[in-house]
């Protein structure tokens, strides 16, 4: 039976934390807040967790969701060989609305979908959110609706989505707070120089304080052809309105957190 708190009152939630926390021990989902979106979250570490994810959206294997971590510190345990321009970045932007695809650390037992390898995490900047996380480790999280409709501002509508196929719904009112509701920016880190593979929030001016070699969408460098450039920027074809697809296995839709 799925349960409804209120995590703006102290008591309903710690209550929802604890039955979030217990939902997702049982391989089962749940709606949580971001500083983005509303997602739907499941254990990053329990392949079958992930395909009730994949399937209470409607999606496929091909479009693996990303992963929010509470800290920094923690993208050494899920990452290997991560660059110092992606440390820069996280340094700067983390929490907040930044995603970075990096190299998954090949010795995890986990299953997020087609990655080819990689990984995409983001600490968000959202209390709640990271409240959770700090009790439940690594979640996979994707926008909290079903694949072609809009992404939920709240939990309630995340629930007019999903309904009973998630047992938990942690409602904390609009996301975003304030301002225009922009998905997180994700840059390819995996590449080198790193390039944006989906703009968001954070715009390249921003970006290119930390790293000024950083690309835009759809730029290459100027030593690249066209042709030379190619398969590092393809991406198969989405499977909704709001998506654009994914890069090198890691990227998630424009309205996902």
């Amino acid at each position: 039976m799925t349960s409804r708190f209120d995590a703006l009152d102290s008591q309903q939630r710690d209550a929802g934390l604890a039955a979030a926390q217990t939902a997702l021990s049982a391989q089962r989902c749940i709606v949580m807040p971001t500083d983005t979106v509303y997602g739907i979250a499941a254990d990053a570490f329990s392949a079958q967790a992930v395909s009730t994810l994949l399937a209470c959206k409607g999606r496929g294997r091909n479009m693996p969701p990303p992963v929010l971590i509470p800290a920094i510190q923690t993208m050494d345990g899920l990452a290997v060989d991560v660059p110092e321009d992606a440390r820069a970045l996280a340094e700067e932007f983390w929490p907040g609305a930044l995603t970075l695809i990096l190299q998954a650390q090949p010795s995890l037992t986990w299953d997020l979908g087609e990655t080819r390898g990689t990984v995409a995490l983001r600490v968000p900047d959202d209390e709640v959110a990271r409240d959770l996380l700090a009790v439940t480790g690594p979640l996979a999280v994707s926008s909290a609706n079903r694949t072609g409709h809009p992404a939920a501002a709240t939990a309630a509508e995340a629930f007019e989505q999903l309904g009973e196929s998630v047992d938990v719904y942690l409602e904390a009112g609009p996301r975003p707070v304030s301002g225009e509701a922009l998905s997180s920016t994700i840059i390819d880190c995996t590449l080198n120089p790193p390039r944006v593979v989906r703009e968001g929030a954070l715009g390249l001016e921003a970006l290119r304080v930390v790293v000024p070699g950083l690309l835009g969408l759809g730029e290459v460098p100027p030593a690249e052809t066209p042709d030379d450039s190619a398969e590092a920027d393809a991406a198969p074809e989405s499977d909704a309105p709001e998506d654009t697809g994914e890069t090198r296995g890691a990227m998630e839709s424009t309205t996902d957190s």
